[in-house]
């Protein structure tokens, strides 16, 4: 039995500009690309289904290398405060959901972001008491190292002006030592632990919800890691076991798995195995982010020269985490925005290489030479988010000023030097739509600007940012042999939209319509109820 896809173009990404009429499918891999023609003559006996693409332009199955899938879905589920444009409009959305909530439930939202507003205001503890009526409060930043939490949150986690710093977080006070309510990267857990625990229903729920949204918008994977956020291990992976095995979703999930939750992990993985979900390497936090000024910074930050970040990890404890990945037989992946905690994890994996495949580096976020060049001599694939571009920019100007500017985001640079770079969208902290980081590396702007872009010398070509998502996503896991391509022997993912991303004007790449995403040759998502499919 065999399923032949033609009447479009399709880019096989073998080599810029590569494509050709149709390709035969048995089994969920790849048996032969060609014309038409030629596949209806070779497999006339075991064709068994046709499918039309009606002239759409298919892509191999497009991967987000980063994200956090069950986040993504409690985004979509959740008061999502990512799109809010002022104080005023944030302050309304965050009473009209108190109003609905029971007096002692808590008051929970998603994403704000000070720099989308005029007056970059920070809510003060006190006036989210007032927002929220007493309830508890804990609000993310879209980065998610930085938190707010009002006077309730505070005294329910026993925080007080002689609370000090936890390791690897601040407690933001005032010039009398009191708590303002915000609170960066591990301080948040003090928070985070005595919020009470979602229902496994809840995660199933915002998984399923993360999956379908993915589908429609193309992805037919995803690189997530996301089981140390919710209790207990075996609670985010009932919810894929759910997703996978009881409600035969499909699509593929790679998890990598946080250092924290490992041991637990390793006792009872046997008992989640499914072909939809494979296990990654062990995750690291080396720093937090430059929008809260918590990337850890070889230099001060140019708009706060009092700090240069926050680091997670003292350097004997990185290598003993290192130490511990390569006793489990594991690669690392390690989330690293600034150029010293890149610095400090490149030092690391110096003396503790993997034994086998690549390690990963999560945003590396700014660079510098030297560090290039030594990370040309490891066995790495960075993971990159070219839609950080069109969030960051014009304000990580101000934060790293114009010196440094050039080496943040350089995806040109890195990939010219001859760097691995996969493509994610670090979802639900940014959109996660791939079309949108295609868009950001190619223009270097945001959508509806017209300038030439930010630091325009480090755009890359359009064959490259979908590179990103399909073959430099195989390469950070390690299966660019049987993914990331539409060739011979290779799985049958594929993402068909409407118009051709090589071809139209760059601002229309965000008008691009997904029609079909396909996994495992089975049409997952269809935009339209057109029939287009025929058994023979």
């Amino acid at each position: 039995m065999g399923i032949l896809f033609h009447n479009g173009t399709i880019y096989t990404m073998v080599s810029d500009g590569d494509f050709c009429e149709a390709v035969y499918v048995e089994n969920g891999t790849i048996i032969k690309t060609g014309t038409e023609k030629e596949l209806m003559e070779s497999f006339r006996e075991t064709i068994t289904q046709t499918v039309d693409l009606e002239q759409n332009v298919m892509f191999p199955g497009f991967v987000d290398s980063h994200l956090h899938l069950i986040g993504h879905g409690e985004k979509l589920i959740r008061l999502d405060l990512s799109n809010m444009d002022s104080a005023e409009e944030m302050e309304k959305a965050l009473r009209e959901k108190a109003a609905d909530l029971q007096d002692d439930e808590w008051l929970i939202g998603e994403g704000w972001n000070e720099n989308n507003f005029i007056d970059r205001k920070i809510f003060h503890k006190h006036e989210l008491d007032d927002i929220s009526g007493g309830r508890p409060v804990l609000l993310s930043r879209v980065c998610r190292h930085a938190f707010l939490v009002n006077s309730k949150a505070l005294e329910l986690a026993g925080i007080t002006s002689e609370t000090p710093d936890p390791a690897g977080g601040i407690i933001k006070k005032d010039a009398n030592g009191e708590p303002t309510g915000l609170l960066h990267d591990s301080a948040a857990e003090l928070v985070k632990k005595i919020v009470p625990e979602e229902s496994q229903e809840y995660l199933n729920r915002a998984l399923r919800t993360s999956i379908e949204n993915l589908l429609s918008l193309g992805l037919t994977g995803g690189h997530s890691e996301d089981l140390s956020y919710y209790g207990r291990v075996e609670r985010p992976l009932k919810a894929y076991q759910t997703a996978f095995k009881n409600e035969n979703l499909k699509f593929k999930a790679h998890l990598l798995v946080h250092h924290e939750v490992l041991d637990d992990f390793k006792m009872i993985k046997n008992d989640y195995q499914h072909p939809f979900v494979e296990f990654g390497a062990m995750k690291i936090f080396a720093d937090g982010a430059f929008g809260g000024r918590t990337a850890w910074l070889s230099q001060p930050y140019n708009d706060a020269p009092e700090t240069s970040g926050v680091y997670i990890h003292e350097d004997d404890e990185l290598l003993t985490l290192l130490e511990k990945a390569r006793q489990a037989e594991m690669n690392i992946a390690v989330h690293t925005i600034g150029d010293m905690a890149l610095q400090k994890t490149i030092s690391a994996i110096k003396k503790c290489p993997p034994k086998r495949g690549v390690d990963r580096l999560i945003h590396a976020g700014l660079v510098s030479d030297s560090i290039i060049e030594e990370m040309k001599q490891l066995s790495v694939v960075l993971d990159i988010q070219p839609g950080f571009v069109a969030s960051d920019f014009p304000w990580l100007i101000e934060r790293l000023g114009t010196d440094r500017i050039p080496y943040a985001f350089a995806f040109r640079t890195l990939l010219d030097e001859g760097l691995i770079c996969a493509g994610g969208s670090d979802a639900p902290i940014e959109p996660v739509d791939p079309l949108l980081g295609i868009y950001a590396a190619v223009s270097r702007r945001k959508p509806g600007e017209t300038h030439d872009g930010y630091v325009p010398e480090q755009k890359i070509s359009r064959h490259e940012a979908v590179g990103l998502y399909t073959y430099g996503s195989a390469a950070a896991i390690g299966q660019e042999h049987v993914r990331g391509y539409i060739k011979e022997g290779y799985a049958a993912d594929f993402t068909v939209y409407d118009r051709d991303l090589f071809t139209i004007p760059v601002d229309e790449i965000l008008k691009a319509n997904v029609q079909f995403t396909i996994v495992d040759g089975e049409v997952i998502y269809q935009a339209s109820t057109k029939e287009n499919t025929h058994s023979c």
